[in-house]
């Protein structure tokens, strides 16, 4: 393909969750053709995994601007911005009507199988920027096909790739052997299947993130229910309690986010789950009677438990862009103008400093990871940060720069600091730190019970700081 007519080409779009939709419908408002490739069957294919899931974000800000302007001339109306949508409500009434809306542009059953410059490998300098990209892709009926793009978007997000229970980031021994037991997604305890996997029995959730606090409201509310007795949740946190263990509470700018933290306080106060604090899973075992035991990296062994939930965080799968010069931070494995952004060391949900396509972009010019895909291994993502990175970046791929420079974006704080703190600091240096590790483990007993109600729940791709 001649070089000269790389600007005619479209720009490929991987994903068509929100912030793959979100990129096409600003690609299309700067005049620029999208093709968003889905590996799923409809859109928000991942969004549908959690569609059980409340997000604790409002209809008013997981909508994106460009993309209601493309849905106003079908009839479609936003639903009340101050409602809470599902992750099912997400899908059905917002990505898509927009994918619809966006018709042949969006591919279904299409997975990305690699990206590269035509002709170049990673190694080759000559002449490269001038080549387009060629994107491969293998479809559900089998065929593969090549595109060629004049840029690339990674909105797949990280879903595909949940972090292992393992405290040293790699799968605890025995982890894999114990997968019948084990899930890393909050269970619906509404499908009646899964309501009899968990009812009765002793669950650990890992995590130390707002999923968590669902997975830990979920299960209180089961035990509370009438064919739920016995039900008792187990969590396990690799830090210590401190005054940011359950999030912002009533000083979080996002109501329902704060009103999971205080939920899953009362699940603990309750006595509905006891808290294992500084406890870094090494190995999962199975005793006589098929029980797991949870052995941690100092040698603790926990008390059976019948099921495992795993929330640990996501990391993006970098597998298909192997042969792209990305600029990647070796921790977050975020692009290294981001990271020190949104190090979740540092940062919150809310101090996150606006950014754009510089931010996002790469010694391999003209590719983007943008949405969750962006933040690496950070857990602090919120969907109107995905709106105003694809709005940006969208606009300096048309050449606007004027445009995608002007980054404007409020985001709601989370009442406390967001950091992780020294790793083995004692609880009391935590609390002066604000931060939340503890060294030792132990079982703990929160005081006084709390009153609090869930209002929304977690959602992996709507909210925030879900580790």
């Amino acid at each position: 393909m001649n070089a000269h007519a790389t600007t005619d080409l479209p720009v490929v779009v991987i994903g068509a969750g929100p912030a793959g939709l979100a990129a096409a419908a600003h690609l299309i408002d700067q005049g620029i053709e999208p093709v968003v490739l889905e590996a799923g069957q409809s859109a928000g294919a991942a969004v549908r995994e959690w569609a059980h899931v409340r997000l604790f974000s409002p209809w008013a800000e997981v909508v994106d601007p460009a993309a209601e302007k493309l849905l106003a001339p079908t009839g479609w109306t936003r639903p009340d911005p101050a409602d809470y949508p599902s992750g099912g409500d997400w899908a059905d009434l917002y990505l898509q009507p927009l994918a619809d809306v966006l018709g042949d542009r969006v591919r279904y059953g299409a997975t990305v199988t690699g990206v590269s410059r035509t002709g170049r490998d990673r190694i080759v300098d000559a002449d490269r920027e001038q080549q387009p990209f060629v994107v491969h892709t293998a479809h559900a009926d089998g065929r593969e096909e090549r595109l060629f793009a004049r840029a690339v978007i990674d909105a797949s997000g990280t879903w595909a790739t949940p972090s292992p229970a393992g405290g040293s980031g790699l799968p605890a021994l025995g982890e894999k052997a114990a997968a019948d037991r084990i899930t890393y997604r909050v269970p619906d305890l509404k499908d009646p299947a899964v309501r009899s996997r968990y009812a009765g029995r002793r669950t650990a959730v890992i995590g130390s993130g707002a999923s968590a606090f669902t997975a830990l409201a979920y299960l209180a509310d089961l035990a509370k229910s009438e064919d739920g007795e016995g039900t008792k949740g187990l969590w396990i946190l690799r830090r210590g309690i401190s005054g940011s263990t359950f999030g912002g509470g009533e000083a979080d700018q996002l109501p329902a986010r704060g009103a999971l933290g205080l939920a899953a306080k009362a699940a603990v106060d309750a006595g509905h789950a006891d808290a294992v604090t500084g406890f870094r899973t090494d190995a999962i075992e199975r005793d006589a009677d098929g029980r797991l035991v949870l052995v941690g990296e100092d040698g603790r062994r926990l008390d059976q438990v019948d099921e495992v939930i795993v929330l640990t965080g996501f990391r993006p799968d970098l597998s298909f862009m192997g042969e792209l010069r990305l600029g990647l931070d070796e921790r977050l494995q975020a692009p290294v103008e981001l990271a020190p952004l949104i190090d979740p060391n540092q940062h919150s949900c809310g101090t996150v400093y606006p950014h754009g396509h510089r931010e996002l972009s790469h010694p391999e010019q003209g590719v983007y990871l943008v949405g969750m895909k962006s933040y690496g291994r950070a857990p602090t993502f919120l969907a109107m940060t995905g709106y105003e990175q694809v709005r940006s970046v969208a606009a300096a791929i048309a050449g606007d720069l004027a445009s995608a420079d002007r980054v404007e974006l409020t985001l709601p704080e989370t009442g406390v600091c967001g950091g992780a703190g020294l790793f083995d600091a004692p609880d009391a240096d935590q609390a002066d730190s604000g931060g939340c590790c503890a060294p030792a483990p132990q079982l703990v007993q929160l005081g006084a019970p709390a009153a609090a109600g869930v209002a929304a729940e977690q959602a992996p791709a709507g909210g925030c700081c879900g580790s």
